[in-house]
């Protein structure tokens, strides 16, 4: 598999949401590096890092379609359920020490630009219109700051040198 080159049909137009994908991009192309760099110990710290970040992101995202009153939010959640448990699968075969980052990279990029194509461009329009209305009565999105800092307080930039 090659690097996963980001495509502007992938962007929702809420900027943070927007940041998030290109870190968990990055964050993928990252552990396809560590791959080639053949140290199982240096996989499985990107791993960990990727699949932490990914599920601050969706408790993020779950959090701003109900702030929004996005009405498929529960629909979008199991689908995240669902891919949570494919990854921990994954995460503990690795950890058995099978050989299964091909495929866990294949399935995460296919399943990553799918999920943004379609489950999250469905609520961009609703989240933004709401964020935009949101920032204009709280003075500058005060919650949001709160609640990345929250939910992302355990990633500060990544550490990993980049090879």
């Amino acid at each position: 598999m090659s690097l996963m080159i980001w495509q502007d049909d992938l962007d929702t137009g809420i900027e943070v949401i927007d940041d998030q994908h290109r870190r968990i991009v990055s964050m993928i192309n990252q552990l396809h590096q560590a791959q080639t760099g053949a140290s199982s110990l240096a996989v499985g710290e990107v791993l960990d890092e990727l699949v932490d970040y990914t599920l601050s992101h969706f408790a993020f995202e779950e959090e701003l379609m109900e702030e929004a009153g996005y009405p498929f939010c529960a629909a979008h959640k199991r689908v995240h359920e669902v891919f949570t448990k494919r990854v921990a699968e994954y995460r503990m075969r690795f950890q058995a020490g099978e050989d299964v980052v091909d495929e866990l990279k294949g399935m995460l990029s296919r399943w990553l630009f799918n999920h943004i194509r379609n489950d999250d461009k469905a609520y961009s329009e609703q989240v933004r219109r709401h964020l935009n209305r949101f920032a204009r009565e709280h003075q500058e999105g005060g919650w949001l700051a709160r609640t990345m800092g929250r939910l992302f307080h355990r990633h500060g930039h990544s550490s990993h040198a980049r090879h």
